[in-house]
């Protein structure tokens, strides 16, 4: 396991190493400008097709584990923060539904060997305390969106609280994303006008909130521990 940790960690490092020479010694620099990447994610968003397109990456990117955060930025960046905002979570959303539906149709074994052994303590909990332990799983993510949305749909969790939950646990990272994703686009067009006093507090609203979360979610793992 911490093998493993050190080769993703080395990949990464390699990977930006590598982005970093690409761009310090190509013409990629002089091609992909903030100007330019503000165009061409606004002639984007004039497509007819923009807004599907966004709401459904969310559901490949939930299984091939892409970065959301990514995908929301650039839709704030494209449509503008509310807009962006609500395609973003819309399209989590759609793609929860949809891990669910493919949970409620796996075999149970298969789902546990998926989950592993951090969610499977989980699950007594998640049957009991579904949504507030649902909710605090999405916001202290102990496993990929996608296993989370399987298991769920697993061990049937009822479907409303299940959606209810990922709305709620979703809502503040993509909230932060959103704005991160506005001000970097004003950033690309006038540095100056970036809010940084906004910045700093969404981040610290985000990084309490988590900390609350995981003690929640560790006090109700104790609790579950101890009845049984």
């Amino acid at each position: 396991m911490r093998g493993a940790r050190w080769l993703k960690f080395a990949t990464a490092v390699v990977a930006l190493a590598a982005l970093a020479a690409l761009w310090q010694f190509t013409p990629v620099a002089d091609v992909i400008t903030p100007g330019r990447v503000t165009h061409w994610a606004r002639e984007f968003a004039g497509t007819v097709w923009a807004p599907l397109i966004v709401l459904a990456a969310y559901t490949p990117a939930a299984v091939v584990m892409f970065p959301r955060p990514l995908i929301t930025l650039f839709a704030v960046v494209a449509f503008g923060p509310w807009l962006g905002f609500g395609y973003a979570m819309s399209g989590i959303l759609i793609s929860a539904f949809v891990t669910y539906l493919i949970g409620m149709r796996m075999d149970r074994g298969t789902v546990r060997r998926l989950a592993g052994p951090k969610l499977n303590r989980i699950i007594p909990v998640l049957r009991r305390r579904g949504i507030v332990a649902l909710t605090a799983l999405r916001l202290v993510p102990l496993a990929p969106f996608a296993i989370v949305g399987v298991v769920a749909g697993a061990i049937r969790v009822k479907l409303l609280d299940f959606m209810l939950a990922t709305a709620f646990g979703m809502l503040p990272g993509t909230l932060a994303a959103s704005v991160f994703g506005d001000q970097l686009e004003i950033a690309l067009r006038d540095p100056s006008r970036v809010n940084l006093w906004l910045v700093a507090a969404v981040a610290m609203a985000l990084g309490i909130a988590t900390l609350l979360v995981r003690w929640l979610l560790t006090t109700q793992l104790h609790d579950e521990s101890t009845r049984a």
